[in-house]
């Protein structure tokens, strides 16, 4: 986090130098793939399931000349803080704690965080601070489906107890409607490989466990959630627009 605060501090600098260059052209309309990183914290269900996470993804956004902004996105999530930790597995170990391999040895076990997003978005650029009218703060909200588990890695897929529907029993499988919200700055350069977004973003899962039975608990795992996540995130875009006012070139 330490870097992303640094890289921050660094990016709106350079903005704020920018800002004093009188530039008047029009906003235009730019179709753009991006790809980004964001750190997540959960909240609601999701904490007591999860700790934090990092979501990566592609998107596609069209940025119109009245500076409305539509697109869709991929997200996927991954993370290694599972708070249940091996209580889940406890009814499969031994006295000793440990999950035996069918060669007859301990098997290692680890747990990750795993999941995805897919949105639509809409929202609107507030041109300011940059060298021209497509540059500026914007808000966005996006509606979509979220899913995440846990998921359960054995070295080697030697324990026999934890292969196939019988991880199933285990893993938490859950899904459902999403809304998602973010708001943050959107740069673009006289040069191609500087446009950028810095972002906070929140997602609010309306979920339910999709598993009619869990092995630990021995009860339906059919609960409903309200699962949220909330972070930062940078994005880099790529305009596929060939030609920009004043001699501004993307490819």
């Amino acid at each position: 986090m330490r870097i992303v605060i640094v890289a921050l501090i660094v990016l709106f600098s350079g903005l704020n130098a920018m800002s004093q260059e009188k530039d008047n052209d029009s906003p235009v309309s730019i179709p753009m793939f991006y790809g980004f990183y964001g750190y997540q914290w959960p909240g609601a269900d999701m904490a007591e399931r999860f700790g934090s996470n990092s979501v990566i993804g592609p998107g596609f956004l069209w940025k119109t000349k009245t500076n409305w902004l539509l697109g869709a996105e991929y997200s996927y999530i991954f993370g290694n803080n599972v708070k249940y930790g091996f209580k889940i597995l406890e009814g499969i170990m031994t006295s000793t704690g440990n999950i035996i391999s069918g060669d007859g040895t301990p098997a290692v076990v680890a747990l990750f965080e795993r999941g995805y997003t897919i949105s639509g978005r809409v929202g609107k650029l507030i041109p300011a601070l940059g060298h021209d009218k497509n540059s500026g703060f914007f808000i966005t909200a996006g509606l979509g489906y979220i899913s995440h588990k846990i998921r359960i890695d054995v070295e080697n897929k030697n324990a026999p107890q934890l292969k196939g529907d019988y991880s199933r029993g285990y893993d938490r499988l859950s899904g459902g409607f999403l809304l998602s919200q973010s708001v943050g700055y959107m740069y673009f350069g006289k040069h191609n490989l500087v446009n950028f977004t810095i972002a906070f973003d929140v997602y609010e899962g309306f979920t339910r466990g999709y598993r009619e039975y869990l092995f630990d608990t021995r009860q339906s795992g059919d609960e409903k959630r309200f699962d949220l996540l909330f972070g930062p995130r940078v994005t880099w875009m790529i305009p596929l627009r060939k030609r920009m006012p004043r001699e501004y070139y993307y490819y």
